[in-house]
Order: C-alpha cells, then structure tokens, then sequence
C-alpha cells in the first residue's frame, strides 16, 4: 500500500523549474531516499510533499491526504525533522517538547516516552543550549513523533554530525522503521542512504533520473569483475565477461593462495555520479 503518491509535480520560482514533472509512489513501512546534489529539488520537494510550498503543477497523496486541499489533516498524519535545528536554545529538552506536545494536544506522559526513546530523558532538564548537535538532532525527532505520525520526512538528519553520532541516528532511524513508521530520508550520504534505505530515487537537475533498491542500482551500472587477493599480496582481476574467467578462476582456487574474494560491485555514490554525470554530457 502506497503511503505517498506522486503524480508530475513540479515547482517553478520565477523563471526556474526546481523540481520537473516528478512520479513515484512510497510504500507503507518503507525507508525511501530521496537523494541528490545541493539544489537538485529535495528540499523543495518534502515542502510541497508536507504541505508547506503549493506546487505549480501534478498532485501528491501523503497519508492519503491531498498535499493542496487537505494540509490540515495532512499535518496530523505526518512528522518533519527539517534541516535547520530550529529549537528553542534557552529551554530545557522537555520544555521544548512540551510545548510542542500542547500544539499536538499530548500529555506529558508521551513527552518522557518519546525522550526516553531517544536516548534524552536523563538529560531532558538540560539547556538545549549545552546539548550537542547529536542530542539536538534526537530532540528534533522525539518532536517529530510526539504524535505518532504514520510518516516520518528526514530532511539531512546526520549533516555535519560525527561518525559515532551519525551512527547513533542511522540507529534511531532503524528502530523507528522497525516499530512501523515509514521514513522519507534526504541525504547527501550515498552509503548512509545504502545502509538504510529499501529503495532509493535519484533526483538531478529537478528531475527523477533513477529509482531502484541499492542493489539493483549498483549491479546494473557495477563492473561483471572478481577481485581476487593472494596470500603473497598480490591483486587480480577476473573478468566474468570473459570466456577464460571459469578456468582462471578454477587454476588459481587448486594453488590454495586465495586469501580474499569479492565481486567489484560499484558504490551507490559511483553510480549516482556515473548516472548524474551522463545526463549532463
């Protein structure tokens, strides 16, 4: 079942198309990464996708809601961590998600339960000004899931976070999944994006040029190769396309020298620039 459908939306500022006549559906329970360079349209995307920019043109479903003329119920549907870590700095965490809870009409025992699922409820009454960026991005979603949303859009959720950190988002957004929320994730990461994501669409120039799960993206534009390392140090290459591959491969496993053996599958980041750059040519 589709939780998100879209149908040739697009978005025009003046004289600039930032996002072209784009079509895809999301699956209910799905991590789906919406990826591309800066000012490729993701961003402006999740603003018309959430209900906060009118397209110029097409229509989207969100939570099957239409994105247009049911924004109201949309945003009861839906959470947002948007890129910008807008928190109240002077507040303490919890007072930060009461506040918002009222919004939501939440009570304070759903406060310490999304602060306790992030990790945070033990430094809840700190200052969010002394909280690092990684607890601020955690902050920002237990925000988000106040009120259990069905749909949860990641907007750049680990920029400029370090490894350790990064990691513990990448976490989250696997027990989120886990527990049922679909995730709509941006990232300029092409191995976060591999590592989470079941499907994955390619956004260039405002237009959708790729969309398939990370496996099938990187076999279809990967080498047919084995990497092959013997004990002496020594790297070779197997060409599978090759019609002496079987008995190079059979010759060199009777030596008993192989210490590693792997296929020379391309990187998600190899074939969004292998794809992207092709199309600008």
């Amino acid at each position: 079942m589709s939780i998100i459908e879209v149908e040739g939306l697009s978005r025009t500022f003046k004289s600039l198309l930032a996002v072209n006549h784009i079509s895809f559906t999301v699956e209910a329970g799905e991590i789906f990464g919406f990826l591309g360079h800066n000012g490729a349209g993701k961003t402006t995307t999740i603003r018309m996708l959430t209900g906060q920019l009118r397209p110029t043109a097409g229509h989207a479903r969100v939570a099957g809601c239409d994105v247009v003329n049911e924004v109201h119920d949309l945003k009861r549907l839906i959470g947002v961590v948007s890129e910008t870590q807008n928190l109240y700095e002077r507040m303490s965490g919890r007072e930060n998600l009461s506040f918002a809870a009222r919004l939501f009409g939440q009570s304070d025992r759903r406060v310490n339960e999304v602060l306790n699922q992030v990790g945070l409820l033990d430094r809840a009454n700190d200052s969010v000004r002394h909280f690092s960026n990684g607890m601020k991005q955690r902050l920002l979603v237990a925000r988000a899931l106040l009120h259990r949303p069905k749909l949860l859009f990641l907007d750049e959720p680990t920029k400029g976070l370090d490894p350790l950190v990064a990691e513990e988002i990448r976490h989250l957004i696997l027990e989120l999944s886990a527990q049922g929320t679909t995730i709509f994730l941006t990232t300029h990461y092409m191995a976060e994006a591999d590592q989470l994501c079941k499907r994955v669409a390619f956004l260039n120039q405002g237009r959708l040029v790729a969309l398939d799960t990370p496996a099938s993206l990187k076999v279809a534009h990967g080498q047919r190769s084995l990497m092959v390392t013997l004990d002496n140090g020594q790297s070779l290459t197997i060409d599978l396309k090759s019609p002496e591959a079987g008995s190079e491969l059979e010759r060199l496993v009777a030596t008993g020298q192989i210490r590693t053996l792997h296929s020379a599958e391309a990187t998600l980041e190899e074939v969004f620039i292998k794809i992207t750059k092709r199309l600008a040519e």
